[in-house]
């Protein structure tokens, strides 16, 4: 008889910054891994040239808990599949790095720079991104939810069904991105930079647009009742052609060109 899978707990080799062995810790069997065992690197302060030894024994398999990594530059590196817990990675360069399928969960990493990462079916949650920059990303199937991305820069990033949950992104560099048909839950771009970007049939539930910048930013058939839209100009009827207002937002839009309704 053929013995089944293993598919219970199994022990994963937890090391420290000077690549000791700690006690084993356990963990599931992980389709999403191709069956490996995954090794956590905790408390660790990572290196460029540390992140390579890791990626040479344990490729798509690492997982950083409360890791260090300021500063450092990892830029052009294959690190698929990697997961980020509570990690530090202010001022880090990821430039033209590989990390498909990676996890990022309560990581702090203001300044980072992701420009021309392949990222896609990535998942970013309760984040600090303040002023990252992801220029020419590509972004395919990546989630952001719960994240900050004050002041980030998102321009000419690529790829499709990308999706953004209760985020800030005030004051943030959005030109020229797609948020066609897109469910808008929670999303603050006050004050954002959304030149060219593409707002068609899209639903806002909550959050704002105050004083965001839209030249030829399109909103045809969006519905904007769920967001606070002081400061756009709603009368442009070229970019706003079946868009849907309350009432209320519609007695302050003329109330802006001077009209009162009575």
């Amino acid at each position: 008889m053929m013995a089944k899978r293993r598919t219970g707990p199994r022990p994963v080799a937890l090391y420290t910054a000077n690549g000791a062995a700690q006690d084993c810790i356990t963990t599931r069997f992980s389709p999403r891994m191709g069956g490996m065992n995954s090794v956590t690197f905790r408390n660790d302060t990572l290196t460029r040239e540390r992140m390579q030894q890791i990626i040479a024994a344990h490729p798509r398999a690492a997982v950083f808990e409360s890791c260090v990594f300021d500063g450092g530059d990892f830029s052009r590196l294959d690190m698929d599949g990697f997961q980020f817990n509570q990690c530090s990675l202010a001022g880090t360069s990821w430039l033209a790095a590989s990390l498909e399928e990676s996890r990022w969960h309560k990581c702090r990493g203001a300044q980072a720079d992701l420009s021309s990462a392949l990222l896609s079916d990535s998942h970013f949650s309760h984040c600090d991104l303040n002023n990252s920059h992801w220029r020419r990303a590509t972004l395919s199937s990546v989630r952001f939810e719960d994240c900050k991305l004050t002041g980030a820069h998102l321009q000419e990033v690529s790829g499709w069904a990308l999706e953004f949950r209760h985020c800030l992104m005030v004051s943030a560099d959005l030109r020229g991105l797609s948020f066609r048909k897109a469910q808008l839950d929670g999303m603050d771009f006050s004050d954002a930079e959304l030149s060219g970007c593409d707002f068609r049939d899209a639903v806002f539930n909550g959050g704002s647009l105050r004083n965001a910048q839209t030249r030829l930013t399109r909103f045809d058939g969006a519905d904007l009742r769920g967001t606070d839209i002081s400061g756009l100009n709603v009368m442009d009827s070229k970019h706003f052609k079946k868009a849907v207002i309350s009432q209320q937002q519609a007695a302050a839009a003329l109330a802006a060109f001077g009209l009162i309704v009575a």
